[in-house]
């Protein structure tokens, strides 16, 4: 385990002079997600460690490989933590595979997205170039923000060797009210503290009971608990790992798993299967054998995507279409950062 770097790019480079396609492989805990691809393994999981952390600066460093557990277990030591909570579904899971996805948790919509705490990164791009993107510290650096467009790029336009990553301290308090109610209630009373200047750090609904998670100091939880209502939930922090992670009993469907995403104040949506709701009502998990098409005009009304994220049995495109302006962007990108199209061929969009 250790600085691979040098390895990792002697690959690239025989794989750039070869035009032989490569698929990057971490943890592998995301083989789900995204088509497969007829490509050779490029194991990175070796490329591991963390290189700096500064505590008192809320900043960390680690390579690529480096197991989520790890990171998430050094800043716990510190009280610290990851400010968008990631998901691994599974315990090899790498920051790389983390970042490239662009997985965020149940805190996300309230303290942001992983790209919002990437503060740059060095990759190997498809010509088997060094890049260096972005800086170490929390003050923004000038130019192009490369090192962000890495998030969600699932690999295709480079392979990260290392991340910086901002973190933020743990609260002093978490708690999580619970309160039984209508799904329209349970959507109105999230989308309204959302709103609210409410320690809110995560909420859901599963059918039944609205969960509404808060993290500050105990005046001002004390505070919440007294506007809001509710009960207090036991073993609050079991439960939202386990959503995290979907290891709660919807999460076990064999159905088609749909993620869609569309704006908090939506009504819910008329359409087969059974859905969880996250982000204040933004993010809904669906299980459903309902047609791909009927599912993305749905959401194309509300003007929301879907992504068929697990058990994608007929072997449907998992990613909701791009606009045509968008999808040549992503074009362009591609093949400035990599002409040979060498890199996760095909793991987003069919050419990308």
């Amino acid at each position: 385990m250790g600085d691979t770097s040098q390895q990792l790019q002697s690959s690239l480079e025989h794989a750039y002079g070869s035009k032989t396609p490569l698929s990057i492989c971490g943890g592998n805990s995301k083989a789900f997600y995204g088509p497969d691809i007829d490509a050779d393994v490029l194991d990175v999981k070796s490329h591991s460690g963390i290189i700096s952390y500064e505590p008192t600066e809320l900043v960390i460093t680690a390579r690529a490989g480096t197991p989520l557990q790890e990171i998430e277990a050094t800043l716990k030591s510190e009280r610290q933590m990851l400010g968008f909570e990631p998901p691994g579904y599974g315990q090899q899971a790498t920051l790389g595979g983390t970042i490239a996805c662009n997985f965020s948790g149940p805190r996300r919509p309230y303290r942001g997205a992983a790209r919002d705490y990437v503060l740059g990164c060095t990759i190997i791009n498809g010509k088997a170039e060094k890049m260096h993107f972005g800086g170490e510290v929390m003050k923004n650096v000038a130019g192009y923000d490369v090192s962000r467009l890495m998030c969600g790029a699932m690999g295709t336009l480079g392979l990260m060797l290392d991340v910086s990553l901002k973190v933020i301290p743990l609260a002093e308090v978490e708690i999580t009210l619970v309160q039984e109610c209508k799904l329209n209630t349970a959507l109105q009373k999230m989308h309204h503290w959302m709103l609210q200047s409410m320690p809110l750090t995560a909420s859901c609904y599963d059918g039944e009971k609205l969960y509404l998670r808060l993290a500050s100091n105990q005046p001002e939880i004390n505070e919440a608990i007294r506007v809001i209502g509710g009960d207090l939930l036991d073993n609050s922090e079991q439960f939202w790992q386990q959503l995290k992670e979907h290891e709660l009993d919807f999460f076990n469907s064999s159905k088609p798993l749909w993620r869609l995403s569309l704006a908090s104040n939506v009504e819910p949506l008329s359409v087969e299967g059974d859905s969880f709701y996250e982000w204040g009502g933004a993010l809904r998990w669906l299980n459903s054998d309902a047609p791909a098409d009927e599912i993305r005009r749905l959401l194309n009304r509300h003007n929301g995507h879907a992504t068929l994220f697990r058990n994608n049995k007929a072997g449907i495109e998992p990613f909701h279409e791009l606009p045509t302006g968008l999808l040549k962007i992503h074009r362009e990108l591609k093949q400035a950062f990599d002409p040979a199209n060498i890199l996760n061929p095909g793991k987003l969009y069919a050419d990308i």
